[in-house]
């Protein structure tokens, strides 16, 4: 038997990183280092090291790296918040594009394997649904700042791949933040009145098939982009429409705008979705449809 591999997971609290923990944890195969900034939020997994780490700190991110000497990273931490990264530009790029920089010499050094997750929102959203190869074009700060992350990773050195998703849903326990699939569930329950873009296009991501693509580019030793998302590409009102039908709510509620009306800070792109042909082919990625991801969360709620 020869020595497990070491994995090191970045915002191990976050949802994605919660869900990374849940199926490496118990791995044969693997050793887990689990970091996030503060202390673990984690209580129902057992089976890791967890390790306080700010990766926007170069010596804490050196620190942890020459502890464990991890042989892959798989890097879950961002500023995600579309809108917070317009008005804090120098949070969004320390926490986006820094600390990546700070990972990659760490990830050079010890000729780790760099995992990262990058977004739909590098894309202009005026010809989607996209392939790996084609032209990325920003329109908001977000979007440049993981572009920026993706580009540091490419002039490195390090054996990379780039993982990049669309709106992920699941449900983890500590969850510092909602997302879209639960919102709308809990707000139809509640009979609240939403307003939702109908001229916005996107394919939901199960928080599970994106933790498993994730560990198939580690298990590979894959290379270069990867586009991991849900299958099914639909706009945000449809997306909420099927909500309401899975859980058998009031559509009423539900009120299309356009995005124009909303006023956001930042400038959404208009329709991206992911051409999934390449991760099928090398990595074996199978997304649920996003029913069977709504079934799926259900019966974690239960």
């Amino acid at each position: 038997m020869g020595l497990k591999k070491k994995i090191l997971i970045t915002g191990s609290n976050g949802l994605l990183g919660q869900k990374l923990v849940a199926q490496i944890s118990n791995s044969k195969e693997y050793d887990l280092i689990a970091t996030s900034r503060g202390k673990n939020r984690i209580s129902k997994v057992t089976g890791f090291t967890y390790e306080p780490m700010d990766i926007t700190s170069e010596q804490d991110v050196t620190r942890v790296f020459d502890t464990y000497q991890p042989d892959a990273l798989i890097n879950t931490a961002a500023m995600t918040n579309v809108d917070a990264c317009e008005s804090d530009k120098g949070g969004c790029w320390e926490l986006n594009v820094i600390a990546v920089e700070h990972l990659v010499k760490a990830a050079e050094k010890h000729n780790t394997h760099f995992i990262h997750l990058s977004t739909d929102f590098i894309f202009d959203g005026e010809a989607g649904p996209y392939k790996e190869t084609d032209e990325p074009n920003p329109l908001s700060y977000y979007g440049e700042s993981k572009l920026a992350s993706e580009k540091a990773l490419q002039d490195s050195n390090c054996k990379w791949a780039i993982a990049r998703t669309i709106i992920v849903y699941g449900i983890v326990e500590d969850m510092s933040r909602s997302n879209i699939v639960l919102w709308a569930k809990g707000a139809l329950e509640k009979k609240q009145k939403l307003t939702i873009v109908n001229d916005q296009f996107r394919s939901p991501t199960l928080a599970e098939d994106l933790a498993k693509g994730c560990v198939l580019i580690a298990e590979k030793g894959a290379q270069g982009i990867y586009n991991l998302s849900g299958k099914d590409t639909m706009s945000i009102v449809d997306l909420v429409r099927r909500v309401a039908r899975y859980y058998k709510l009031d559509e009423s509620y539900i009120e299309e705008v356009s995005s124009a009306s909303l006023n956001q800070a930042a400038k959404r792109p208009p329709k991206t979705g992911f051409i999934l042909d390449k991760a099928i082919k090398d990595l074996g990625y199978s997304p649920v449809s996003f029913e069977e991801g709504i079934k799926f969360l259900e019966s974690q709620l239960n």
